[in-house]
């Protein structure tokens, strides 16, 4: 897992950042820590969640598809992966 304060999250996985993503929400919950390690683990949570959305944005285009009807309108329908 990648350490807090390390700034590229491209080489992870969905579920590796949402693993770091979980443990820091639960450090930051805890409130035990220092000001500072706080902001830090928010801003990494931050870049996290945007890694994560990215991904399932990512997922999804791969399973739908975008369909001009007769009339020009666009639909998605799901996409024929076979």
């Amino acid at each position: 897992m990648t350490a807090v304060g390390t700034s590229d999250t491209s080489q992870l996985t969905f579920e590796e950042a949402l693993a770091e993503l979980e443990a820091i929400v639960r450090r930051l919950e805890e409130g035990s820590g220092k000001l500072d390690d706080a902001i830090a683990a928010y801003e990494r949570g931050a870049m996290l969640k945007r890694h994560c959305e990215a991904k399932l944005q990512q997922a999804q285009m791969r399973i739908e598809k975008v369909v001009l009807g007769p009339d020009g309108t666009a639909t998605l329908e799901p996409a024929d992966l076979d």
